[in-house]
């Protein structure tokens, strides 16, 4: 079901958010590409700003000029402390030790072994995206990285995934993440040529077309729509130099 009203299982991506150096801007960009509203504050916390579609929090927008724009995605855990512990003896750098967020959760900030950010999140009153697989909602998110290997080791031993080849995209390395329940929750691209390593947001859209048109007129960037195996796909650059995919997908 697209509504989320409990926390995830370990290792499941729960939460997307991004930084920015000018609020305003951004919620101008994302509330003209996929319709969302804005929930600001409280005044406790600063610029941080939830987008909530069908009155759902599905995203967040805050203020911080000392970073590189980018989403960052928060994989659940219900120990935060644990889990942040398991990822450092596998190799991950603790960015940020794990908080409390008011009563809202506890969250940690890692880089994996081969240099991603990946967050920690542990649900209290906040259990993350609210609404998912549906247009305007988060979809997946998959790791690309020109070292896969070491990606692929530390996910599975840190979180439990098995790890499963895709006979759909032959000619690719690309490896699904599914949780020890068979769920899958991502996964790790193999590109030899890729600038670093990072994880990708993707939302779902009803028309990518006109999702890209909408982007563009707003003032971000796109090389355009693909057709893809798993329906049509669009990179989008915002206008501060984040990047993220929308992709329709075929009816079922």
């Amino acid at each position: 079901m697209p509504d989320v009203d409990g926390n995830q299982p370990l290792g499941t991506p729960t939460w997307i958010d991004l930084a920015v150096p000018d609020l305003q801007p951004a919620l101008d960009f994302y509330g003209a590409v996929f319709g969302w509203e804005f929930r600001i504050g409280p005044e406790e916390y600063g610029s941080y700003t939830t987008c909530l579609l069908r009155g759902r929090p599905v995203a967040a927008v805050f203020v911080d000029a000392e970073r590189t724009p980018a989403w960052d995605v928060y994989l659940a855990t219900p120990d935060c402390d644990d889990t942040t512990a398991r990822a450092r003896e596998a190799g991950a750098a603790v960015l940020e030790e794990p908080t409390d967020v008011m009563a809202q959760g506890r969250m940690a900030m890692l880089r994996d072994p081969v240099g991603a950010r990946v967050g920690l999140w542990q649900g209290r009153d906040h259990v993350g995206c609210q609404v998912v697989n549906e247009p305007g909602a988060l979809v997946r998110n998959d790791l690309v990285t020109p070292d896969p290997g070491p990606a692929r080791r530390f996910y599975a031993e840190v979180f439990g995934f098995t790890l499963d080849g895709n006979p759909d995209l032959p000619g690719f390395d690309f490896t699904f993440l599914r949780r020890p329940d068979g769920h899958e929750v991502g996964g790790v691209l193999g590109l030899p040529d890729a600038a670093g390593s990072a994880w990708g947001t993707a939302l779902e859209v009803a028309d990518a077309d006109e999702t890209v048109r909408r982007a563009l007129g707003a003032g971000g960037r796109s090389p355009g729509v693909e057709a893809f195996v798993y329906g049509r796909m669009a990179t989008v650059v915002d206008p501060f130099g984040a990047e993220f995919s929308v992709i329709a997908r075929p009816a079922s």
